[in-house]
C-alpha cells in the first residue's frame, strides 16, 4: 500500500509540475521577452495581417519568389495539416512530381544548363517551411525582373538583403524568407498591371 501511494503522489507531482507548472512558465517568458514571436510572428501591412514568418505560403503570381513545393493538406500549403509527402525515393508519383516541378523551374532561366536547387522542387518534411535557399531564391530572378520591369541585379539585390545568416553562425544552413522579401519587392518595384 505504501507504494501505491508514493507511486501516486510521483505521478500526481510530475503531472502538475510538467503538466502546468513548466508549460505555464514557458508560455509566461514567451510572452514577456518575445511577445512577437509568442503571437506567431505575424506580419502586417497597412494594418492587415498578410502571413506569418514561420508558415510558408503559396506564391504563383510572376513577380514573386515562389515557395517550396508544399504537401500540407490537400491542395498544399494548410497550416492546420502540416505534413511532407512520405514518399519514398521508388514512388513513381514523388519522380513524376519532381521532373514536372524540374520543368517549371527551367522555364524561369531557359538554357541555364545549372543543377535546378533541390528546394525548388522538392517540399520540406512540414509543407510549410517559409524559407528557400539563396541559390533557389536567386534562381527565379530572371522571372520576377521581368514581371517587374527591372533588371536582374536590382532584384538579387533585394533577395541578398533578405538573406538570414546560420543560426548563432553554425546552426543550419542560410536561408531568404520568401514572405518578407515578396514584401520587399513590392515595396522597391511595385508590379506592372
Amino acid at each position: 500500500m505504501k507504494l501505491i501511494l508514493r507511486s501516486t503522489l510521483y505521478v500526481v507531482v510530475l503531472t502538475v509540475l510538467l503538466g502546468g507548472v513548466y508549460p505555464a512558465a514557458v508560455w509566461a517568458c514567451g510572452r514577456l521577452f518575445w511577445r512577437d514571436r509568442a503571437d506567431g510572428s505575424f506580419v502586417s501591412v497597412g494594418g492587415r495581417v498578410v502571413g506569418s514568418e514561420l508558415i510558408g505560403q503559396n506564391f504563383t503570381r510572376p513577380e514573386y519568389l515562389h515557395s517550396r513545393p508544399s504537401a500540407a493538406g490537400k491542395d498544399g500549403y494548410d497550416g492546420t495539416a502540416s505534413s511532407g509527402t512520405n514518399k519514398g525515393p521508388t514512388d513513381a508519383s514523388l519522380a513524376k512530381q519532381i521532373r514536372e516541378a524540374v520543368a517549371a523551374a527551367r522555364a524561369d532561366r531557359p538554357g541555364d544548363a545549372r543543377p535546378v536547387p533541390a528546394d525548388l522542387v522538392t517540399s520540406s518534411s512540414s509543407g510549410l517551411d517559409p524559407h528557400l535557399s539563396p541559390d533557389a531564391a536567386l534562381w527565379q530572378t530572371a522571372r520576377i525582373a521581368k514581371a517587374r520591369g527591372v533588371s536582374e541585379d536590382r532584384i538579387a539585390e533585394v533577395l541578398r538583403r533578405h538573406v538570414e545568416p546560420r543560426t548563432l553562425g553554425f546552426l543550419g544552413e542560410p536561408r531568404v524568407n520568401v514572405l518578407l522579401t515578396n514584401l520587399d519587392l513590392d515595396r522597391s518595384f511595385p508590379a506592372h498591371p
